[in-house]
């Protein structure tokens, strides 16, 4: 399987206060996310994590690549400092990625886009940073943990919400 995920924001307190995510501090924060993530990936999927992992605060990035299960790739955010993008845990990091997937052309950047690579036919633009608050476009959705329940989301789940291909 491959899953897809962003802004999870790892040991970063910002997010408590500007994102109002529903915790009392950063150790239940992190915990919680940690443990969904692995209730969903398993050790042999695929993750990509579309940016925005950990703050610069949060300590060793490997160690916590360590804790989540799966082969996890990166896709560089805006707050990855290079103690995240260097971490030797990724299979991959690079700042954007075109990929197909169950015959769908994936477009995957942090950042959303207005247009994107073959968007006229019928390509899928994922993406985080916007933490739910964009009024996405046709085809586009953001997989960034404040969208998505604070857990990964596959591409089947992402397909059957109510905005239709």
């Amino acid at each position: 399987m491959i899953y897809f995920t962003g802004d999870t924001h790892f040991a970063d307190p910002r997010v408590l206060r500007i994102d109002r995510r529903p915790f009392p501090d950063m150790v239940s924060h992190d915990v919680t996310l940690i443990r969904n993530w692995n209730e969903i990936v398993g050790p042999r999927d695929d993750i990509w994590h579309l940016g925005d992992v950990m703050s610069f605060r949060g300590g060793d990035c490997d160690q916590l690549l360590s804790m989540l299960n799966g082969r996890k790739h990166l896709i560089i955010g805006n707050n990855d400092p290079l103690t995240t993008a260097e971490a030797t845990g990724w299979a991959s990091v690079q700042h954007y990625k075109e990929m197909t997937l169950d015959d769908h052309l994936l477009i995957l950047c942090h950042y959303p886009f207005r247009t994107w690579n073959k968007m006229g036919k019928k390509s899928i633009n994922l993406h985080g940073h916007s933490h739910g608050r964009l009024k996405p476009l046709p085809r586009q959705y953001d997989v960034g943990v404040d969208a998505q329940g604070l857990r990964p989301v596959s591409l089947d789940a992402l397909l059957s919400t109510k905005r239709r291909l």
